[in-house]
Formats: C-alpha cells, sequence, structure tokens
C-alpha cells in the first residue's frame, strides 16, 4: 500500500524544453530460459522539483492545448485507449466508446455516444469495422449486461464487434468469447486482405474460473472475414510460453499471458508486452505467430504494459507500468529506472534476430505524491530521419522524446495538468497520447478529449505524412531515409 503525503507544491514558470541523457552501459547475461536479464543502469540526474498547482496546465513552449471536449453522463467512467479514421477519432470508455468528428482539430464535435459497460473497451477500427475489448466479466455479452463474477460459468468477456458505416449510429454485430475476456486487442490484417485478425491479450488466470484457468501463457486469434463479420471466430490459441513465463519476484510480475502486443504487418513482426517478458515474434503466418526473441529486466520492470518499434524495425521500446497505473511512481523514491522505457536495438535477421537493452526513459519532472504517473501509451511522431515519440504518463501527462541515439533518449516537449487534488490520491490523467495527421490526441481517463498542437524545428517533417486508419498497436510504416 502506498502511504500519501501532502505535496508542497510550487508555482511552475513555463519552462523550456527539458532534457535528460540516460546514459546506460550494460552487459546482458543469457540465462538458460533463453531471455535476457538486464543489469542495474548507471544512475540519472535528479528529477526537476516542478509540481503545479490543482488543474493547472504548464508546457514546454513547442507544445500547447487547443481543444478539450469534457466527457458526460452515461460515458462519464474512466476513458481509456483511441483509435483514429478519416477525419474521426474513436475513443474507448469503460462504459462504451464516443466517436469524434476532429476535421477541425481546435474545435472537435462528438458523431455518437454508445453505452456499452465493459472494462476497458480497448478500441480498433478497420473499414466499417469496430472492436471492444472487454476483460470485465459480464453477466451476458450484450450492452445491457451487468457485472457477474468470473467464477459463474455462464459469465461472459471477450470481444464485440460493431458496424460503424453509419457513423452516427454503429450498430452491434457480433460478439466472440475469448479465453480470460480481453484486455487488449491487436488488429493484423490477414496477407490477402479478406480478413482480419486480433490478437487478444488476457492474464491472471485463477483455478475457480471455469473460462481462465492457468498456466493461460497463450493469446486467442479471432479471424474475422471482412465482408461477413459475423462469422468471426476464435482459429488459434497459440502457446508463446511452452516452456513457462517469468515466474515472478518481489520486484517483478509472475508472466500468466500478456498485457499487449504491437504488431508491424508490413515487416513481419510483433513485439509482446508479457507481464514478465518482453518478447518479439515472427508474424508472417498471421494464425501461427512464433517467438524468436525474449528479454526480461529483473532488477527495474515489474508489470511489461506495451511496446512501440521505430520506423525502421531496428528498436523497440517496452513500458514498465509499475504500480498499475494506480500508483504514484514519478518521484524521487522511485527514481529514474522503475516505471519506466527501456530502450532496445533490434539487430539480425529472420529467427536469429535478437534484442540489446541501450537505456531506460523516464520524464524528467517530479509528480506529486496525490498523482498516479507511470509510463502507459504513446505512438511514433511520423518524422524523417529520426526516432520521435509522444507518450502518456497518466498524471505525468504528455512528453515528447527522441530516442534516435537509442543509449541517450531526450526528452524535446511536454505538456501536463496539475494534481486533481493536493491533498488526497487521486487517480486520472493521459491514458493515451497520439500523433495522428498532425496533432496529438489525448483521452485523458477524468478530464475527456485533448487536442495539442506541437511545432518544433524537429517535428515538422512529420506533418507531410497522412493516414487514413491508425491503430497504433497496427504499426503502420512511413516515408523515412
Amino acid at each position: 500500500m502506498i502511504r500519501l503525503h501532502k505535496p508542497r507544491l510550487r508555482q511552475l514558470r513555463i519552462v523550456a524544453l527539458a532534457t535528460t541523457g540516460l546514459l546506460v552501459a550494460s552487459a546482458l547475461v543469457s540465462p538458460a530460459s533463453n531471455a535476457q536479464a538486464v543489469p542495474q543502469a548507471a544512475p540519472a540526474p535528479a528529477l526537476t522539483n516542478t509540481i503545479p498547482g490543482v488543474d493547472e496546465i504548464v508546457s514546454s513552449p513547442n507544445l500547447r492545448q487547443i481543444a478539450n471536449l469534457p466527457k458526460v453522463a452515461p460515458l462519464d467512467a474512466t476513458n481509456s485507449d483511441i483509435a483514429f479514421q478519416g477525419r474521426y477519432a474513436y475513443a474507448g470508455n469503460y462504459n462504451g466508446f464516443v466517436i469524434y468528428d476532429i476535421s477541425r482539430p481546435s474545435a472537435p464535435t462528438v458523431k455518437a455516444r454508445v453505452l456499452c459497460p465493459g472494462s476497458q473497451n480497448d478500441i480498433s477500427v478497420h473499414g466499417d469495422l469496430l472492436f471492444l475489448s472487454t476483460d470485465s466479466s459480464r453477466s451476458d455479452d450484450s450492452c445491457n449486461s451487468t457485472t457477474q463474477g468470473a467464477d459463474v460459468k455462464g459469465s461472459w468477456e471477450g470481444i464485440k464487434v460493431f458496424d460503424i458505416k453509419d457513423k452516427a449510429n454503429p450498430r452491434y454485430i457480433k460478439s466472440v468469447e475469448t479465453a480470460c475476456g480481453s484486455h487488449t486487442h491487436t488488429l493484423v490484417p490477414g496477407k490477402d486482405r479478406k480478413a482480419v485478425y486480433l490478437y487478444v491479450s488476457s492474464y491472471s488466470p485463477r483455478a475457480e474460473f471455469p473460462d481462465c484457468q492457468p498456466p493461460h501463457d497463450s493469446i486467442s486469434i479471432i479471424k474475422v472475414p471482412v465482408k461477413k463479420p459475423t462469422d468471426a471466430a476464435v482459429v488459434a490459441t497459440p502457446n508463446l510460453f511452452p516452456d513457462g513465463g517469468f515466474p515472478g519476484s518481489s520486484t517483478g510480475s509472475a508472466t500468466t499471458g500478456c498485457h499487449d502486443i504491437t504488431a508491424y504487418p508490413s515487416k513481419d513482426l510483433a513485439a509482446g508486452a508479457c507481464m514478465g517478458d518482453g518478447i518479439l515474434l515472427d508474424i508472417k503466418n498471421r494464425e501461427a505467430p512464433r517467438v524468436i526473441n525474449r528479454v526480461r529486466d529483473e532488477v527495474n520492470f515489474a508489470f511489461w504494459h506495451s511496446a512501440t518499434f521505430n520506423n525502421s524495425g531496428t528498436k523497440v521500446i517496452f513500458t514498465d507500468e509499475l504500480g498499475g497505473g494506480g500508483a504514484a511512481t514519478c518521484n524521487e523514491t522511485v527514481g529514474p529506472n522503475r516505471g519506466a522505457d527501456a530502450i532496445y536495438d533490434i539487430a539480425g535477421r529472420g529467427n536469429a534476430r535478437t534484442m540489446t537493452f541501450r537505456s531506460y526513459y523516464k520524464i524528467p519532472r517530479a509528480n506529486a505524491d496525490t498523482e498516479n504517473c507511470v509510463a502507459h501509451n504513446g505512438s511514433l511522431v511520423p518524422v524523417l530521419g529520426r526516432d520521435i515519440m509522444v507518450q502518456a504518463w497518466y498524471q505525468g501527462g504528455i512528453s515528447v522524446f527522441d530516442f534516435t541515439d537509442s543509449a541517450n533518449p531526450k526528452e524535446i516537449a511536454f505538456w501536463e495538468r496539475g494534481p486533481l487534488s493536493a491533498d488526497t490520491f487521486v487517480g486520472g490523467g493521459t491514458w493515451s497520447a497520439y500523433y495522428y495527421n498532425g496533432h496529438i490526441y489525448s483521452n485523458d481517463m477524468v478530464k475527456g478529449l485533448d487536442v495539442l498542437e506541437l511545432n518544433d524545428w524537429r517535428t515538422w517533417t512529420a506533418k507531410l505524412t497522412r493516414y487514413q486508419e491508425l491503430n497504433v498497436q497496427t504499426q503502420p510504416s512511413y516515408l523515412g531515409w
């Protein structure tokens, strides 16, 4: 249990770009499990102790908010992930999802609100189809379901499919139940474009759960025929850890499934963040992904949460969601190497590809003990010639950083709200922060949709890249040099 202390709030002067170089010298060791272990990194510079006041917005000069749309009932539960398509943003909420018209980023409007409870409602889109993840045990698969224990055989968790051809009136058309539910899912287009696959991640089995039995070292793969989505069904449940995943330790989670998978379809590659393990997957055969490399960090990582490749596929960033997103970990006590990103270089070809640890990255600002803050969801900023990422840190706000030199990542922009409370721990902050067609969109768990504008000489070429569809965990490639 985290003990809370009243923070010493300081008025923040708007600062220029805050940068941190995390220099790491490490030698990787390959244990018997074929997973690489990461030693303690060298200490990083102290955090900047500048905490804004309650709800005060502060930022670097090159990143500014241009819009906010508060959430409203009945979708007033926790906001979650975002997907994009044309002029629309699709934002998940534990009570359903919202379709925003973002044709004018400075003045987004609501096109539709769909009430369909079932956390987390992780979301993706493809053509006229929208997919939602349900990882809370429900009485049935309808949008009128109620909470029901996972120890009841008739309870339901899994994927819901909607027809979104009419953006103002989405229609629920299909459900697919999956083992242990669907905490997150990753959309992977089929080679023939006649179907899409959903790689469903879930975890934490228990012997008393009929539909979520241990050891659960697998993912579920759903095949969705594009022209007949009502035929969607589970076609495979590959075991990613036949020899067992990380058994767990006093500081790290045991591997009992995966939390999230990011696919890079054009390279037939995927990266899995699987609680205690980080894995690299060959997905050339969409229905039979194969683990080709595995890494562990038994010193600093508590929970492998998500992954992001660079555009060339020669690096991958894994995030550590220390405290499950519900703890204050951006402070001097926790330090710069825990609750952070870990940056790996990818070398070799085919089955010989390996991941080598290079450095950690964490926001260089201290947060109050009343704020949950840890590494969470982000995306590449499609810049030519450099590796730049924007990332959500819950109440730590939004950070844009350059990891072109994977051993020395540097923050180049930030935006942050002050704590929701100066005296009491209150969870909130940005769940996902993604760059899409010239702007950054953030789904704040409490405050709603934020739109930000990034103006920096290092990122101006990103405005040249336009996507017709973006599911961040289905990573697209863009023109580079």
